[in-house]
């Protein structure tokens, strides 16, 4: 296609529509600076004008910031055909920009507003002149635009007749209720596309048919020049299209060019999961937990022959990293990998009884997971510790209530033992702070920086009383990933962070 296509995201607005999803003013501007700087959306809707007034202090706040970094032409709030009390209620947040919420069927005209199509375009044509003479930008979005074109195409066009030499920016294309197939958007949005060649139009689609990016896809192939998107596909109903698979799709499939910074997509999500309290599904695209683990044994074996089993969703891209599945389906291969990723290194001999046990165990249980392997490894060959450089000799938290935790520990590096305690918020806290005591000012060394750290039940773990911490860790320009299990959680978090130890040992 070689051409550029805008990307608005409207996770702030459309996204907080999801039932029971509600930001906070900090969360909303945390993410709107996430979505500008590191993600590189073109522009975020942020809001409906006139809700409340915590949705006023966030606007403001978002507004405040964008002006500062020079990006307040990319902040977009929706608002209504009010007599003007929209407008004035942007520019008191500092915003530019209204896109203003039409009518763009027949049928919302006459029985939601009780209006003649001229009395509606009247109404239209007086906000957009109030706005010219405040200073704010416009774009209108034609709300049940889908079904104004199944059922009344005649009233689409008199709108848009009347409209489209206005000096309104942008004309946004909604499937409000996500009634579309492919088929139909290529038809309508070319109908629209053809009659108005000079006007910029986006497309908004939903997801209730499970079509949202298909849609997307077919309005791009149209010749819309915008697509608006959510992350992790928010939104009201059965959601929008999500902003990650949006982004792949019109780069691999369609050669399409946009702004996004695809490694920031990742991180972007994690952060709206955390603020929504909406859970990614585990097999959602690009983002899913599961998404870049590889489970049957011949798809390793394949990725270590020339990436047979491999496409061009490399997980590098999303800032992530390819997995390898164990189970009864995973094979010598699978096994490999996942030593090499904990840096065990086996005869093939050796290979061999922990890939037969791993079986059994697949056999016995639906999946066996990576952190299962060290425990397999030692029932089967008596592995031990003795080859390590950083062994952890003993330690003793403790905690109260209302004084800060406490904790003392004794590790040996390359067979010389080095005291510590430390105090810290939380016992894993201070444990760690000890031992930055000892690499800065015992060994001179520098510390790894602890970049996320998450606590799971393993879900393939021997006991549902186990806990998972992982924690990823940045060390001298390179990212590591290391992971405990045990029945305590500060427990599990400490072997976690002496594995990384012995990692960065061996770098």
């Amino acid at each position: 296609m070689d051409r550029y296509i805008e990307i608005l995201d409207t996770t702030l607005r459309d996204g907080e529509q999801t039932d029971n999803v509600s930001f906070l003013p900090s969360e909303k501007l945390t993410i709107a600076r996430g979505l500008l700087q590191d993600v590189k959306v073109d522009r975020v809707e942020v809001a409906s004008a006139r809700v409340s007034e915590g949705e006023k202090e966030a606007v403001s706040m978002i507004c405040r910031w964008a002006n500062s970094a020079g990006m307040i032409d990319r902040v977009e709030v929706l608002g209504f055909l009010d007599g003007g009390k929209s407008v004035d209620w942007l520019v008191d947040c500092g915003c530019k920009r209204i896109n203003l919420l039409c009518k763009g069927s027949l049928r919302h005209c006459q029985y939601q507003l009780n209006k003649t199509p001229q009395q509606h375009i009247a109404d239209i044509l007086e906000a957009i002149q109030y706005a010219t003479a405040k200073g704010v930008s416009i774009n209108i979005y034609l709300e049940d635009w889908s079904n104004g074109m199944i059922d009344s195409p005649d009233y689409v066009f008199q709108v848009m007749d009347a409209l489209a030499h206005t000096n309104v920016q942008r004309f946004m294309l909604p499937d409000t209720l996500g009634v579309l197939n492919p088929l139909q958007v290529l038809e309508f949005v070319r109908k629209m596309v053809k009659r108005y060649p000079k006007v910029h139009f986006d497309f908004h689609a939903h997801n209730d048919y499970d079509l949202a990016i298909s849609n997307v896809l077919a309005a791009v192939l149209s010749g819309c020049q915008g697509i608006h998107a959510t992350v992790n596909g928010l939104g009201e109903r059965a959601g929008n299209a999500p902003l990650a698979s949006v982004q792949a799709i019109l780069h691999d499939q369609f050669k399409a060019h946009t702004n996004i910074d695809e490694a920031a997509l990742y991180q972007i999500s994690r952060l709206v999961e955390s603020y929504s309290a909406i859970p990614i599904s585990p097999n959602r695209p690009i983002v899913g937990e599961s998404v870049f683990t590889q489970v049957a044994g011949v798809h390793a074996d394949g990725d270590n022959k020339h990436n047979l089993y491999q496409n061009n969703l490399h997980p590098e891209r999303f800032g992530r990293k390819r997995e390898y599945a164990l189970g009864k389906n995973s094979g010598k291969a699978n096994i490999i990998k996942n030593l090499d990723a904990l840096g065990l290194e086996l005869t093939p001999e050796q290979t061999k009884l922990v890939t037969e046990r791993i079986t059994e165990l697949g056999d016995r249980k639906e999946i066996v997971t990576p952190d299962d392997l060290p425990f397999i490894v030692n029932d089967v060959i008596k592995h031990n510790a003795d080859n390590n450089k950083v062994k952890l000799v003993g330690y003793m938290v403790s905690t109260a209530r209302s004084l800060r935790s406490y904790a003392s520990l004794r590790i040996e590096i390359d067979g010389v033992e080095y005291e510590a305690a430390s105090t810290g918020d939380g016992q894993y806290d201070a444990f760690v702070k000890g031992l930055h005591k000892i690499y800065t000012e015992k060994l001179h060394r520098e510390f790894p920086v602890l970049t996320n750290y998450f606590v799971t039940i393993p879900p393939g773990g021997r006991t549902d009383a186990l806990v998972q911490t992982v924690i990823s860790w940045e060390y001298k320009g390179k990212s590591l990933r290391t992971r405990g299990l045990d029945a305590d959680q500060t427990d599990s978090a400490i072997k976690a962070t002496i594995k990384m130890l012995n990692a960065i040992e061996n770098m």
